[in-house]
């Protein structure tokens, strides 16, 4: 972290809620590139992003060190994804334990979603899946760069990186991605 952001993090700490909106501006890509791979949903990851700046915003008087703000920021968002993943799961479980008839009476509302989309669906979770079997030293940048879209300028800032290894990083990242693609996803459109 550069000066200027540990200044930050001190104000915040004393309550200056300008200093945390740049704290958040800074970093918000960062945390939500983390949280769209842990879910592979762009929507339930903003509102995962919301719910990581609230409790950090109620929290952030705990923090210590304010040098250590990102990572600590990035643990309260890994925290928020597993609330959300048992939350689901408890959520899973209690709908099969609901009555046959009104269970079947919700699966006759829904429509059968189009063969596409599915395909679509399912290319997605192979690449999500993919992207997450990297090393990290690429999956944040990769997420950031072509999910996220964030410009080089934003990500070095973001993960503290010069310009040369950033492209270091997403060309090898790429190269490695690409090998694990299967040979026909060129003739698949996301």
């Amino acid at each position: 972290m550069t000066d200027a952001e540990i200044a930050l993090v001190r104000s915040a700490k004393e309550g200056d809620r300008a200093a945390f909106e740049e704290l958040i501006r800074r970093t918000s890509r960062l945390v939500f590139a983390r949280l769209y791979l842990e879910t592979g949903d762009g929507h339930r990851a903003e509102d995962l992003l919301q719910e990581t700046y609230l409790k950090a915003f109620r929290s952030l008087r705990e923090l210590a060190d304010p040098r250590g703000f990102r990572s600590w920021l990035l643990r309260i968002a890994q925290n928020a994804a597993i609330d959300a993943a048992r939350s689901n799961l408890r959520q899973k479980r209690a709908a099969t334990l609901q009555p046959l008839d009104s269970a079947s009476g919700h699966l006759a509302a829904r429509e059968a979603p189009a063969e596409e989309r599915v395909e679509r669906e399912e290319l997605r979770g192979q690449v999500l899946a993919i992207l997450r079997s990297l090393p990290e030293e690429y999956r944040l940048p990769l997420t950031l760069r072509y999910i996220g879209g964030a410009d080089y300028e934003t990500i070095c800032t973001q993960l503290g990186l010069t310009n040369g290894s950033l492209r270091g990083l997403l060309h090898r990242g790429l190269k490695l991605l690409r090998a694990k693609l299967p040979h026909d996803f060129a003739n698949h459109s996301m």
